[in-house]
């Protein structure tokens, strides 16, 4: 996995009698809503992620956004670009834990072991080294 997972999306903001409706010209299933402008930006910025973490997961690839995007007709209507990394929204959506079964020598055990050391908490450290994350 890439660990740089930082995207920028244009994202088309409609006023609606509710508030905002939101969507993705580039991504057709990013829509979403709120009720203000900081809340629409805060689900757009949601529902960017969710998208983008099933196309990571499932190895689709990310389409590259079109810039920029015209400025909607609708009266009071306009584009932003919403930024989102997914790996910190999987840092914060995520704290499930796995258990995993891992082979290494004996004696690399036995000395560890000795010294008192944490093994999933080496292991996840060195991951998070190797990964840039």
């Amino acid at each position: 996995m890439n660990a740089s997972r930082h995207y920028i999306f244009p994202m088309v903001f409609i006023p609606v009698p509710f508030g905002y409706s939101v969507y993705s010209p580039d991504l057709p299933s990013a829509i979403t809503q709120g009720k203000t402008v900081e809340e629409a930006i805060y689900m757009a910025k949601d529902v960017l992620c969710s998208i983008l973490i099933i196309y990571e997961d499932e190895g689709i690839e990310v389409p590259t956004p079109v810039f920029p995007v015209d400025t909607p007709s609708e009266v009071g209507g306009f584009v932003t670009l919403i930024e989102v990394n997914t790996v910190d929204y999987r840092k914060m959506h995520d704290d499930r834990t796995i258990k995993k079964t891992l082979t290494l020598p004996s004696w690399l055990n036995t000395m560890a072991e000795r010294e008192g050391i944490n093994f999933s908490q080496t292991l996840q450290h060195a991951l998070k080294q190797r990964l840039g994350v």
